[in-house]
């Protein structure tokens, strides 16, 4: 298996991307709860969420001591742990995975850090290719104004501060971010990624993300062994939609 092929394993992969902000993390909860009505074994999994290498990185980025190929090379190895972990198994045993985040947030990030794009792609080159990936672009000052009604600030790191690119917090997640959506857009012509509007109602967004997924289901049939629901709670606290859906 590797990123250049398509995977032969009975589940399937579906992955969504976006610079914080973008509300993909709300997309796919509500993708999440219309497959589980209908039955399908789900599982969850995203990104920099393996213990292996949580605190680690967690350290490293209060002290600042991490350099882009640090980072990078942190964030591989909790992909790789994940990947073994969260990803692999669930698809053999006939799920559909859904991955708040894959590979390509790396290509988007780490490049923008200064770490190399082929570089950061070979690096990569082991995981499974998602069935669907889907990449929710956001305008700058719309993924802004949704963070900070949602916190009360904005994220160090999230805002590139350690970059050195604005001494103000919300400047500097502008110029990083667009740096980033940029990057995006290279990652969504190479890899071929669907693109969501992300500024569109939640509810049109979704409507559209189910018709993506739908067509990827065609021909997936659910096994018998397979779980109908995930086997650890997931789900970090969302907003309430403002658009309800009929599931």
């Amino acid at each position: 298996m590797s990123l250049a092929q398509p995977h032969n394993l009975p589940g399937k992969l579906f992955v969504v991307e976006g610079i914080d902000g973008s509300g993909k993390s709300t997309q796919l909860k509500l993708l999440h709860d219309w497959l589980n009505s209908r039955g399908y074994p789900v599982f969850f999994t995203e990104w920099n969420s393996s213990a292996l290498v949580r605190e680690t990185t967690k350290k490293g980025k209060k002290k600042d001591l991490l350099t882009p190929t640090t980072f990078s090379l942190l964030h591989a190895t909790d992909f790789a742990d994940r990947l073994s972990y969260e990803v692999i198994p669930p698809l053999k045993a006939g799920m559909i995975v859904l991955a708040d985040r894959y590979v390509y947030t790396a290509f988007a990030r780490d490049v923008v850090r200064g770490v190399h794009p082929e570089w950061v792609r070979n690096l990569y080159a082991f995981a499974v290719r998602p069935d669907l990936a889907i990449y929710f672009r956001t305008p700058i000052d719309v993924a802004l104004d949704r963070l900070l009604s949602a916190r009360a600030k904005i994220k160090y790191h999230e805002a590139g501060m350690d970059l050195g690119l604005s001494r103000d917090v919300h400047e500097s997640f502008r110029i990083f971010q667009s740096r980033v959506l940029s990057e995006y857009d290279q990652v969504v012509t190479e890899y071929g990624l669907a693109v969501m509007d992300a500024a569109e109602p939640i509810n049109v967004q979704q409507e559209r993300v189910r018709e993506l997924v739908a067509a990827r289901l065609e021909a997936y049939t659910v096994r018998r062994g397979s779980l109908r629901k995930s086997t650890k709670p997931f789900w970090r606290t969302f907003p309430t939609p403002s658009a309800s859906l009929e599931p």
